[in-house]
């Protein structure tokens, strides 16, 4: 009951704002409305695989859509703000593990903006570039299962490098790193398998095809559900990580400033 409350409280939050996060959702389909037109473009002189002009149009609409569910997270979990304030001490004296805590609020967060970002923003895609999905309703289970674990590692992620605010007095890159190899491992812009070999091989040694190119795929028929069990691993993974530099954190309480 804790948690839902507090992911109850993060989406009441937000829709205070949400004539200012209209500005957000209109910038965010311009973009993928020219990353759409620069495929569309390329679609006239090549193939494109598998996807054809039409499979790439519906690719970027997904993945710029996904963004708000597994890119577009709170930095940090709002960790790195709690050191340098000093908030972080009373934090860790709540009676409630600070990694469910943080994640329950950013649920909250993900909910509000699945509900009022990534779905206005696909459906306008629907309407611009007439999208049919020809997948089953057992597909759509299966996309929501990827989606709710890409959810689930991107909070993981977020909040090993709220973390590591403990250490430095700077985690900012970690953050914009990490949104960078979302760009490039995820599969955001370019499917995973037209990148180089090498580098196709090295990101499936990372969480971040989990995070937007096995859910597409899937969505698209292109992928097979057995994926899903990476989404799995990496969630089990990240999971025991997270506990395990909570443990850290609790040991090395050190507030910025004083």
């Amino acid at each position: 009951m804790l948690y839902f409350t507090l992911a109850s409280k993060a989406y009441a939050r937000n829709l205070q704002y949400r004539g200012a996060h209209m500005v957000h959702n209109i910038a965010s389909a311009m973009f993928g409305y020219m990353y759409a037109c620069i495929w569309i473009g390329l679609g006239k002189d090549h193939v494109l695989g598998d996807y054809g002009t039409q499979g790439m149009v519906s690719y970027i609409a997904f993945t710029q859509s996904s963004l708000w569910i597994s890119g577009f997270i709170t930095n940090g979990l709002g960790i790195p703000q709690a050191v340098r304030t000093g908030l972080i001490s009373l934090d860790l004296l709540r009676p409630v593990h600070l990694f469910t805590h943080l994640m329950a609020r950013e649920w909250g967060q993900i909910a509000y903006q699945f509900l009022y970002k990534s779905l206005p923003i696909y459906l306008l895609y629907v309407v611009v570039f007439r999208l049919q999905f020809s997948g089953s309703w057992l597909t759509l289970i299966y996309v929501g299962v990827g989606l709710f674990g890409a959810a689930y590692l991107a909070i993981c992620m977020n909040y090993l490098i709220g973390v590591s605010a403990m250490w430095t007095t700077e985690s900012s890159w970690l953050h914009w790193g990490n949104h960078a190899m979302i760009n490039l491992l995820a599969g955001f812009f370019i499917p995973l398998e037209w990148l180089p070999d090498w580098l196709e091989r090295f990101a499936w040694l990372t969480p971040y095809p989990y995070l937007l190119y096995v859910p597409t795929r899937i969505f698209l028929g292109f992928g097979d559900v057995s994926l899903l069990w990476g989404t799995l691993f990496w969630c089990a993974l990240m999971t025991s990580g997270c506990l395990l530099a909570t443990q850290w954190l609790r040991r090395k309480v050190e507030v910025q400033g004083g």
